[in-house]
C-alpha cells in the first residue's frame, strides 16, 4: 500500500520520525502527551488505509476523519512545543511534515468531491 498511496507513506514516515523523538520526551510527558500523539498518528494511518480501499462516499468519510486527526495532531505538537517537551527545531520539522500531509490530504479530498459533487 505504501507505494500506491503517497499520503500513507508520508504518514508512515511521520510516525517513524515521531517515534524516534518520543524517547527524548520527559518522563512526565511520555505516558500522556507522547502516547496521545502516537495514537493519533496511528489512527490517521488507519483512516487513510480504509480510504484507499473504499468507495468514494466511504473514502470521503475516512479522509474527513483523517483531516480532523491531522488538525488535532497540529494542536498536540504545538502543545508539546509550548510545554517545552520538544525544542523549536523538532517542532518546526514536525509542523512542516504535517503541513505537507495536510496539503496532500486536502488535494485528495478535493479530487473526490470534484468528481462526485453529491458527496
Amino acid at each position: 500500500m505504501q507505494n500506491e498511496v503517497p499520503l500513507f507513506q508520508k504518514l508512515y514516515d511521520f510516525y517513524q520520525l515521531f517515534y524516534e523523538l518520543l524517547d527524548h520526551f520527559p518522563k512526565k510527558s511520555r505516558p500522556v502527551l507522547g502516547q496521545k500523539i502516537e495514537r493519533t498518528i496511528l489512527e490517521a494511518l488507519e483512516s487513510v488505509s480504509v480510504a484507499a480501499y473504499s468507495s468514494n462516499i466511504e473514502k470521503n468519510k475516512s479522509l474527513t476523519k483523517t483531516s480532523f486527526k491531522i488538525d488535532f495532531l497540529k494542536i498536540l505538537i504545538r502543545l508539546a512545543y509550548e510545554t517545552k517537551t520538544i525544542d523549536q527545531k523538532k517542532y518546526i520539522l514536525l509542523e512542516e511534515k504535517l503541513q505537507e500531509i495536510g496539503r496532500m490530504l486536502g488535494g485528495w479530498i478535493k479530487s473526490i468531491r470534484s468528481t462526485n459533487p453529491d458527496i
